[in-house]
């Protein structure tokens, strides 16, 4: 199978102000569910580096104190002690909105202080369109003269309170504030990936393109630039040190390192138009399937994003799509839910007007009957194709945020039955398939190895239609008149807003 069957190639990638590799062949991942997992395996890995190695991470929000184990220590702690050892430690943490509108601009500053005592240097990057923001969520470990020990953490999982929960998902004891039907700590279902190999290069460099971009850190006026100056914060990057070759081949696995940039003014130097990989991965992947898209994503709500999988449904009277969504949106409130609710109502729709049988959408809850916060943004398609990042399935995500995923091909085959789900020859592979029935399993409440019946795409869509105690239909109710006359301006303009060049957007392409 060629890579670039499901990859993009170079001249799709569409961007020939970056770098990055076009994919990286000859790596191995784990992936990491739930963010308990996530950050006990960082704290080992972290613990690791000595004198000289570098630690770089980005972020969406990180909270200083947050506890990466029940007894420490805190996130804080943890690069903080790294930089205390010689550790070079940079990090880019979104300068985020105000406090007062829910979101984490103290937090962010305060982390990155905690680190900049030690030694260390975080800054708050506001590189970003008006109402956009930084969501990867990244931290590469190099370790320049031991290079089979460099390591990277993608995903879905901010370093930051309420991410911490665990497969009985009673949710992290150190909680954000959510919607009330979350309860005080809310259930939180996330999704990692840990990956060695030349791939970690290919991060490392993803990362210094960002750090290194000459454009100042706050794009949004003279206000913020002066509050940044009177709290003395980091204006100015410092130079990084030399990039480490990279690490040797250890795998079977091709990932390929999709981003989101918007287009922007002033420009960012390794995106001028900016970087619509997401997009045109996604797009690329989803034109591919044939008979099961098995995804789980916090939003789900974008016609742009939803006509692909309407498109793909006619074309393939056999295709079936599982997706596991939130019960509910993370917020409350008569202004804020309903375009929270008419976005993913009208994605659903077009969804289920092109194959109504074959549209099936799930969320979750715990034991006791609480919803779970699905938070994870993961797609397998016919147990071939894989990706896990931070992008979610919407034309903000895709266009308007800065994200980033990884998208994953095995050399392995998967010899069990089907082994050619799609039959275009391209073979079942072990990890796409390792992936998805892993997460399967535990939404259906089973052991490991129990999943004999959810191999095949169709005994798969029987169980799961089935249901369990914690795998529960989803339910969309239609708005009154009267809210989406208002709603549905306001959910696409502000909440699910297109970062694309007017050019593109005419088009209609990413």
């Amino acid at each position: 199978m060629p890579p670039q069957d499901w990859l993009l190639t170079a001249a799709e990638r569409g961007n020939p102000d970056t770098c990055i590799p076009t994919w990286c062949t000859g790596n191995t991942a784990e992936p990491l569910i739930h963010g308990k997992t996530y950050f006990d395996r960082l704290t080992v890995e972290v613990e690791k580096l000595r004198s000289g190695d570098h630690l770089f991470f980005t972020d969406w929000r990180g909270d200083p104190d947050e506890r990466v184990r029940d007894d420490g220590p805190t996130i804080a702690r943890l690069f903080a002690d790294a930089a205390r050892r010689g550790v070079i430690v940079k990090g880019l943490l979104w300068r985020s909105h105000m406090d007062r509108l829910a979101y984490s601009e103290q937090e962010n500053r305060n982390l990155g202080d905690e680190i900049r005592a030690a030694g260390g240097e975080v800054l708050l990057d506001q590189r970003v369109r008006r109402g956009g923001s930084h969501h990867q969520k990244l931290v590469v470990l190099r370790h320049p003269d031991r290079p089979g020990e460099d390591v990277a953490f993608a995903g879905g999982i901010d370093l930051c309170h309420s991410r911490r929960d665990d497969a009985g998902h009673h949710g992290d004891p150190q909680s954000v504030r959510m919607a009330s039907v979350y309860g005080p700590n809310p259930p939180w279902h996330d999704v990692q990936v840990m990956l060695r190999g030349p791939v970690v290069g290919a991060l490392d460099l993803s990362f210094r393109e960002r750090w290194s971009d000459p454009v100042a850190l706050d794009q949004h006026g003279p206000v913020s630039t002066l509050t940044d100056e009177l709290k003395h914060a980091d204006l100015h990057a410092d130079r990084l040190p030399p990039r480490p070759g990279d690490p040797p081949e250890c795998g079977p696995l091709t990932v390929q390192v999709l981003r989101t940039y918007p287009a922007m003014r002033p420009p960012y130097g390794f995106a001028k138009r900016g970087e619509r990989t997401v997009a045109r991965g996604y797009t690329k992947a989803i034109q591919r399937a044939r008979r099961l898209i098995y995804l789980e994503d916090q939003y789900l709500w974008s016609t742009e994003v939803a006509r692909l999988f309407a498109e793909a449904l006619r074309a393939n009277p056999e295709l079936h799509l599982i997706a596991v969504v939130p019960r509910h949106p993370d917020v409350d409130g008569a202004f804020a839910l309903p375009p929270n609710q008419v976005g993913r109502e009208k994605a659903l729709e077009l969804c289920r007007t092109a194959a109504a049988d074959r549209v099936h959408v799930f969320d979750l809850q715990n034991d006791a009957g609480t919803p779970i916060y699905v938070h994870a943004k993961v797609c397998v398609i016919d147990d071939v194709w894989c990706s896990i990042g931070s992008d979610n399935f919407n034309r903000r995500s895709w266009t308007h945020d800065s994200e980033l995923s990884c998208a994953i091909l095995d050399d392995t085959r998967d010899g069990r039955a089907p082994a050619d789900p799609a039959g275009l020859g391209d073979g079942a592979r072990r990890f796409a398939r390792e992936l998805r029935l892993a997460l399967m399993r535990e939404h259906l409440g089973r052991e490991v190895g129990d999943d004999a019946d959810l191999v095949d795409p169709i005994s798969c869509v029987r169980a799961v239609d089935a249901g369990s105690s914690r795998l529960i239909r989803h339910e969309t109710q239609r708005l009154p008149w009267y809210q989406r006359a208002w709603a549905i301006p306001a959910y696409r303009l502000v909440y699910d807003p297109d970062g694309r060049p007017w050019r593109d957007r005419r088009a209609g392409t990413w």
